[in-house]
């Protein structure tokens, strides 16, 4: 599925937005990598508003927080 640009703009501005909370400014490849498909996915099944790829965002960023041991 082609995404359109303003599409393709949340989704860099949403990925980056959440990367930056993540550890080491920015999260290693596997976390980026974590959450791009997350947040890809939900763009192909319609979610392109910059809110509903946020809520996303935080649901994927949730979910590496728990599988990280304390």
């Amino acid at each position: 599925m082609q995404l359109d640009e303003r599409t393709t703009a949340n989704l860099d501005v949403v990925l980056e937005n959440a990367c930056r909370s993540l550890p080491n400014g920015g999260g290693d490849h596997d976390s980026r990598k974590f959450i791009a498909k997350r947040l890809l996915r939900a763009a192909q099944q319609g979610k392109t508003t910059l809110g509903a790829l946020k809520a996303v965002a935080h649901q994927a960023r949730q979910k590496l927080s728990r599988s990280r041991p304390a």
